[in-house]
Formats: structure tokens, sequence, C-alpha cells
């Protein structure tokens, strides 16, 4: 159980952070998340990957708390924040290993040249897609579009990896 925390919880707390922006509250969630988790671990059916079902839970939990704490009426997450959510969190250097990261970006080096490109000057050159699209002479809804279908395709690789 000490072994799946360490390898989630991390991912889990940086999730929650981003949605509730309170280290502490953040703190309390993870903890939450993790004991539901060990509470619901027999409805894991393995359709997504852990990393995705634990972000589901802690979503809930977070909702949860902010009916609690009513703090809101209704809030709306849908999947793609989620699955947006843990790619952004591979690139910005969280991943578990030096390996994870190769691996990551061995996957975007496989991307077309055109995606590929606008991943680097994304993340690496930190471009706003106004900018990105300035320099390819093409629309900012292009490089957004291009930029998302390229994290979806890597998403999908690094969940299939993971099953």
């Amino acid at each position: 159980m000490e072994e799946f925390y360490k390898k989630y919880g991390k991912l889990v707390y940086h999730y929650l952070r981003k949605l509730c922006e309170n280290k502490e509250i953040a703190e309390e969630l993870t903890q939450e998340t993790f004991y539901k988790a060990i509470k619901g671990v027999k409805n894991f059916r393995g359709e997504c990957s852990v990393s995705n079902w634990l972000c589901h839970i802690a979503k809930n939990v977070w909702l949860d708390y902010l009916k609690k704490e009513h703090k809101i009426q209704f809030v709306s997450i849908d999947d793609d924040s989620i699955s947006n959510f843990l790619v952004d969190e591979m690139f910005q250097n969280n991943t578990e290993s030096k390996e994870e990261q190769i691996n990551l970006y061995k996957k975007i080096h496989q991307l077309n040249e055109k995606t590929r490109e606008i991943f680097y000057l994304r993340l690496l050159g930190g471009f706003s897609f106004k900018e990105i699209a300035k320099i390819f002479d093409k629309s900012e809804e292009w490089a957004r579009t291009t930029f998302y279908r390229g994290k979806r395709k890597l998403k999908e690789e690094i969940e299939n990896d993971e099953k």
C-alpha cells in the first residue's frame, strides 16, 4: 500500500493542488482520495490507467469538499481536463523517474514534424499559441488544435503502455 502511495501520491496531490489552489486542503484531499481508492479498489475494472482512476476519485473528493463547504452549487470538470493535467504533469518533470521522462520525449519525437515542433516551442520555449501561430504563419486556433491533438495522441499511447 505504501508503494502505491509513493507511486501516485505526488500526482494526485499536484492535481488537487491545481484544482483547489491551497496546499493544506490539497494535502487533506489527497489523503481522502487514497482512503476512498483503497475502499473502492474492488470496483477498479482496469478500463483506464490507475492514474486516471485516481484523478477521477480526487475530482469527486474535491467536488464533495466544495459542496460540503457550500462553495459551489455545480462544477463541471470533464475527462479532458484530467487527461490534460496528466500529460501536463509529465511535461513539468514531475514524472517518477528519468526513464519515464526519456520515454515521454521518445513519444514526442515520434509525432509528425509540425506537431513535434509545436510541442517544443510550447513546452520548452514557453511560447504562447499566438506566438506559435505567427512562427508558422497560421491561426492561433490551428496552433492550439494541433497541440491538443498531439497531446491527446500522447495520452493514449501512455495509457496503452500502462495497461
